[in-house]
């Protein structure tokens, strides 16, 4: 199986249109925010659904130090996983993902999870969830995709990987609030086949690329 994107290149920049946050005349705000353009090819015999799973694979694990003034936080900080974008039964015909056709601006609270995903999939809880939990006009469950918003004090580029699995079921049977965690544990026995690609992104002043 081969996935492809039309927005970025593999191990380039992601563009920032794809991205949560951006710098701005206040410092940093809310970027555009739509999901990018996502294609496969080779599908292996017996599919019957997708999941596609967006991850951060470079998020700092003292969340206390981001975007504190005047405090870097140290490439060798420990790292974790920050999930953007989960989605399970994608329907097995399904080929391509258009470019913002699941995202397009950041919702406060999350988008409903009524929104359907790609190829009618169930899309799950991303980590914003858990992030905005204490602020009272954000707070909510954070359903679909939802772009980057590294640190802008993090000295770390970080990774964005897309990851495209086939599975040998047709659903997972996940109920409407679940988590990458949970869609991850349902699927193993079930791949087929899988592939990734990634794009980078820093807010960092001297890492930042503007695209």
């Amino acid at each position: 199986m081969k996935l492809h994107s039309d927005s970025f290149e593999h191990r380039g920049v992601l563009p920032v249109r794809y991205a949560a946050g951006k710098p701005d005349a206040d410092g940093y705000g809310f970027a555009d925010n739509r999901n990018p353009h996502l294609s496969w090819t080779d599908v292996p015999a017996g599919t019957q659904s997708f999941v596609l799973w967006v991850v951060d694979t470079d998020v700092p694990t003292r969340p206390e130090m981001a975007g504190v003034p005047d405090i870097e936080i140290p490439l060798r900080q420990a790292r974790t996983e920050f999930t953007h974008w989960i989605v399970v039964d994608i329907d097995a015909a399904t080929r391509e993902i258009v470019e913002a056709a699941h995202c397009n601006g950041v919702t406060a609270k999350g988008k409903a999870p009524s929104a359907v995903g790609p190829g009618n999939g169930k899309q799950g809880l991303n980590d914003y969830t858990g992030w905005f939990a204490t602020d009272p006009d954000m707070a909510g469950d954070w359903h679909g995709y939802d772009g980057a918003f590294p640190p802008p004090n993090d000295q770390r580029e970080h990774r964005y990987f897309f990851r495209l699995f086939a599975l040998d079921v047709p659903s997972l049977n996940l109920p409407e609030r679940y988590t990458a965690d949970q869609a991850l544990r349902a699927m193993r026995g079930h791949i087929l086949a899988e592939d990734a690609i990634y794009a980078t992104f820093s807010l960092h002043p001297k890492l930042h690329k503007a695209l």
